[in-house]
C-alpha cells in the first residue's frame, strides 16, 4: 500500500522497491552493521564489505535454485554494456550466433553482435516497426552451428514476454534485466542470465551476470582484460571497485524476496496483479485496448491504449494527481504503461484498476 507522502511509482526504472529494504537501508545508511562506517564509505576489500558481497551470491543462487556450478558476477554498464560483452566474449568474424529479436533491447544487441562476429536472425516479430507477440518455438530458424542464442525475456517497451523457455540446441544468453527473479527460471537451458538491477533486484548502478562455469571456460582472452568474464570471475567481481551500494541494496532486496516465498511467491504476486490488470483492460474493450497478443503479454510492463491521444494524455495527467507516477507510455510507441515489477503490490493495482474503471465511466 502507497505511504503517506509516497507515490504509487509504474516507472520502469529505475523502478520501485520495497518499502522494508528502504528502511532497513536507512537505519544502516550511518553505520554498517555495528562496523562504524556507511556502506557508502566502506573499502570493498574490507571484511565488513566482503560479508555483504558473499551473501548477495550466494542469495541470489538460493532463489535460482543453482550450486557453484553458475557464477554470479557483478558489472557495470548495464545490459546495454552486455549487449557489447556477450559478443566480445565469444564471437569472432569466423563464428555466428543466433539472436530472436522480440523488441528494441533485442535489436540494440544485434547490431552490438555484428561488430564482432556474425549473426543469424533466428527470428523476428517486428510488424510495422511494432512488436506485438512473442514468436512459437517452430518459428526459430536456428543455426545448429551457432555458439550461442540470444533473446529478451521480457519488453519494457512493447510489453511481451515469453512465456515458455526456447529450445535452440545451444547455450542460451537472455537478457533478463526486466523480469529477473519475477517468476522461476529454467537455469540448466542457459550459458548466461543478465540483469540490470534497477527493475527488480535492487537500484541502478550494478549489472548481475550469472554465467555456467562450462560456458565461461569457453570465453576469450583476447580481448580487454575489464571486459573479459574470466576476468570478473577470477577475482570474485573485485578486479575493479565495485558499485558497493548498489550490491548492499541487492542483498537487501533477495532478503525481502526470500522472506515472500522466493521466487515461487513472485510468481504468484505478479499473476494475482496481471489478473486485475489484464482482466479490466478486457473488460472494457472499446476502452481500453492491449495490442499484445494474449499469449505473449507481459506480467512486468503492461501496455495499452485508450481512444484517443487526448483522453491517454488526460489519463496520465489524472492519474499523477490520484498519486500515481509513470504511466505514460515509452516515447517511440505512446500509450499507457503500467510497470508493475515485484515491489508493487496487489493492492497497488487494485487502487489503480478502480482508477481506470472510474475513467472509462467519466469518458466513454
Amino acid at each position: 500500500m502507497a505511504q503517506q507522502g509516497r507515490l504509487i511509482n509504474f516507472n520502469p526504472g529505475p523502478a520501485v522497491l520495497p518499502l522494508e529494504v528502504m528502511k532497513k537501508a536507512q537505519a544502516e545508511l550511518l553505520d554498517l552493521r555495528g562496523c562504524g562506517l556507511s556502506i557508502l564509505e566502506t573499502s570493498h576489500r574490507s571484511k565488513d564489505y566482503e560479508a555483504v558481497h558473499n551473501e548477495t551470491i550466494a542469495k541470489i543462487r538460493k532463489l535460482l535454485g543453482v550450486g557453484e556450478e553458475f557464477r554470479v558476477l557483478f558489472m557495470g554498464g548495464g545490459a546495454s554494456s552486455q549487449f557489447a560483452i556477450v559478443p566480445m566474449n565469444y564471437l569472432t568474424k569466423d563464428t555466428s550466433a543466433d539472436y530472436i529479436i522480440t523488441g528494441a533491447w533485442g535489436e540494440k544487441a544485434v547490431k552490438e553482435a555484428k561488430l564482432h562476429g556474425k549473426v543469424n536472425i533466428a527470428a523476428t516479430t517486428e510488424d510495422n516497426k511494432q512488436y506485438k507477440r512473442i514468436p512459437k518455438q517452430e518459428e526459430l530458424k536456428l543455426d545448429p552451428g551457432a555458439v550461442y542464442c540470444h533473446y529478451t525475456s521480457n519488453n519494457t517497451i512493447f510489453g511481451s514476454q515469453w512465456q515458455y523457455t526456447p529450445k535452440a540446441g545451444v547455450p542460451l544468453v537472455c537478457d533478463m534485466s526486466s523480469d529477473f527473479l519475477s517468476r522461476p527460471v529454467s537455469m540448466p537451458a542457459h550459458g548466461i542470465i543478465y540483469a540490470g538491477a534497477q527493475k527488480n533486484a535492487g537500484p541502478a548502478g550494478v549489472t548481475i551476470v550469472l554465467i555456467h562455469k562450462d560456458f565461461l571456460a569457453k570465453s576469450r582472452e583476447d580481448i580487454p582484460i575489464i571486459f573479459r568474464y574470466k576476468t570478473h570471475d577470477k577475482d570474485n567481481s573485485l578486479y575493479n571497485t565495485p558499485p558497493c551500494f548498489a550490491i548492499y541494496l541487492v542483498n537487501l532486496v533477495m532478503d525481502w524476496i526470500l522472506e515472500n516465498d522466493g521466487l515461487q511467491g513472485m510468481k504468484k504476486r505478479n499473476e494475482e496483479k496481471g489478473k486485475l490488470l489484464y482482466g479490466t483492460i478486457d473488460k472494457h474493450p472499446d476502452f481500453f485496448r492491449a495490442p499484445v497478443a494474449k499469449d505473449s503479454r507481459s506480467l512486468m510492463n503492461v501496455v495499452f491504449r485508450l481512444p484517443s491521444e487526448d483522453l491517454e494524455t488526460k489519463f496520465v495527467s489524472e492519474g499523477k494527481a490520484a498519486r500515481f507516477i509513470g504511466l505514460k507510455g515509452h516515447r517511440s510507441v505512446g500509450g499507457i504503461r503500467v510497470s508493475m515489477y515485484n515491489a508493487i503490490s496487489p493492492e497497488d493495482i487494485a487502487r489503480l484498476v478502480q482508477f481506470m474503471e472510474d475513467f472509462a465511466k467519466k469518458n466513454s
